[in-house]
């Protein structure tokens, strides 16, 4: 049997209530669209005659679309059919799959469903939802395709198509709830929020509204206020990590809408820990990662994947660095600071900036009041920038920019602008050598996970992390004998 050979399954359907759910969803967002007004205008007996026409209409729709939609894996892609007038034929192919992540929305976990999302690479968004299959059905495909996504085009895994059962995690951190919940009063919208709650209550007062529709027009207003702050407790509620029998990372959070995501570690572009002003007093810090093929940083944040830890202590974040980028250590991560005369431009903020080169990843710090620092791993550099506005060509800086398939960027900001073209060429060197040391050779898997590096001490902080940081100003080249390319790197002659 030849090595490519496409071995044919018959189009699965989605489960028989994933109707019931898709409608109750659209129901839901068609009743929050007409406002209390409509309510005190048509009367209570012809809103509820609305909304039983628009919920037996969509629920319909829903039946047929359900009927037309289906999903079968054939050979190393998932393809989909969906739609009635406009039908619709997409082919995933598994190479590009980044996570598979597992959502169960309130309704979804009283009916025991699951929705399964995936992530690609250039994804702008979530990759062909399957909305709603069974939980054991959805643990199965996700398991299926990520299985599929690690081989090598041509070598066919035997008992691909029925994967063993899952062998137990190995967990790595949980956040507590107490903590996650101080955490969120001590934020900006948790301070304002006595004034916007009294705001509301005073307006109220004042207009004497005692209605119905001022009520339920006040009642929503103050929701609107306390939402924010609550929506993120429910959605980080009772938040795990874990490492699988691969080697990859499982991460699992939410209440009301539970989530459970897969993710293997040579998918993660960067890592970004921000330590926001009110948590310094308990040493709290936050931690995410950039995935290639999620939505990139404009999206709502409230629908991003790339929670790594919601709020822990800086020993916790230092761990969990050390699991997703073996060798790096947060506590010995040294950077330099731009220039004096950058000044002109960051007044009072001009040491928060700090930019350095560590044998493994590109350090990127900013931020006065909140601080921030990112990790750029060199194998994950997509492009590499030197960009300089006018007023920077009056001072001689410039800013370099290491982006990533993940949206996001490590920034070098204002430096000078002969240390800038340097540090892009380091840039592009490492990102080279990184590449080519972690490429899998010819008819060999490629590796999930790094080779397994000793860890640092946590009880302390040592004074130097296992390979030792080396700040950009000090760095020296990866290899000097290495011949040199024109097409590769070079700085355009002076006019």
């Amino acid at each position: 049997m030849p090595a490519d050979a496409v071995v044919a399954e018959p189009r699965r359907r989605l489960h028989p209530l994933s109707p019931l759910l898709s409608g109750a969803k659209s129901i839901a967002v068609i009743v929050a669209a007409l406002s209390w007004q409509t309510l005190s205008q048509v009367g209570i007996e012809r809103f509820a005659l609305v909304v039983a026409v628009v919920a037996v209409g969509v629920v319909i729709f829903a039946v047929i679309g359900w009927l037309n939609t289906g999903y079968h894996v054939v050979g190393r892609e998932l393809r989909i059919q969906d739609g009635l007038l406009w039908r619709r034929n997409r082919a995933i192919p598994l190479d590009r799959l980044q996570a598979v992540e597992m959502r169960r929305p309130l309704l979804a976990q009283l009916t025991g469903l699951a929705e399964l999302r995936l992530e690609v690479v250039g994804g702008g968004k979530t990759e062909a939802p399957l909305a709603y299959l069974s939980v054991r059905e959805a643990a199965a495909l996700r398991q299926r395709l990520l299985a599929l996504a690690g081989r090598t085009p041509g070598v066919v895994a035997p008992g691909a198509a029925e994967p063993a059962p899952a062998a137990p995690e190995w967990p790595l951190f949980r956040v507590s709830n107490r903590d996650l919940l101080i955490s969120q009063l001590l934020t900006p919208q948790a301070f304002l929020l006595p004034v916007g709650v009294a705001f509301v209550v005073m307006q109220f007062v004042l207009e004497g509204s005692w209605t119905f529709v001022g009520i339920a027009s006040t009642v929503t207003a103050m929701a609107g206020v306390l939402l924010q702050p609550v929506r993120r407790v429910l959605q980080d509620w009772d938040f795990r990590l874990a490492r699988d029998p691969d080697g990859r990372l499982a991460v699992r959070y939410g209440l009301l809408e539970t989530r459970s995501q897969i993710v293997p570690l040579n998918r993660v572009q960067s890592i970004g820990v921000t330590w926001p002003l009110l948590w310094r007093a308990k040493d709290w810090l936050h931690m995410r990662l950039d995935i290639a093929g999620y939505a990139g940083p404009q999206s709502n944040d409230d629908k991003r994947s790339d929670r790594l830890l919601p709020v822990g202590v800086f020993a916790a974040g230092r761990q969990l660095v050390w699991e997703v980028l073996p060798g790096v250590d947060l506590a010995a991560l040294a950077t330099l600071p731009p220039p004096d005369r950058a000044r002109w431009l960051h007044p009072f903020a001009l040491r928060s900036f700090g930019t350095g080169l560590t044998p493994e990843v590109f350090v990127a710090r900013s931020g006065l009041l909140t601080k921030e620092l990112t990790m750029v791993p060199y194998a994950r550099l997509q492009s590499v920038r030197v960009v300089q506005g006018p007023v920077q060509r009056m001072l001689r800086l410039a800013t370099v920019y290491a982006d990533t398939a993940g949206g996001r960027s490590g920034v070098a900001q204002d430096r000078d602008v002969d240390e800038a073209w340097w540090i892009a060429e380091q840039l592009s060197i490492r990102a080279r050598h990184a590449r080519a040391a972690t490429a899998p050779a010819a008819g060999q898997q490629q590796p999930m996970l790094a080779p397994a590096v000793p860890g640092p001490s946590f009880a302390g902080q040592p004074a130097a992390g296992p390979h030792g940081a080396v700040p950009v100003d000090d760095a020296v080249p990866v290899d000097d004998a290495a011949p040199v390319d024109d097409a590769y790197w070079r700085r355009p002659s002076q006019p």
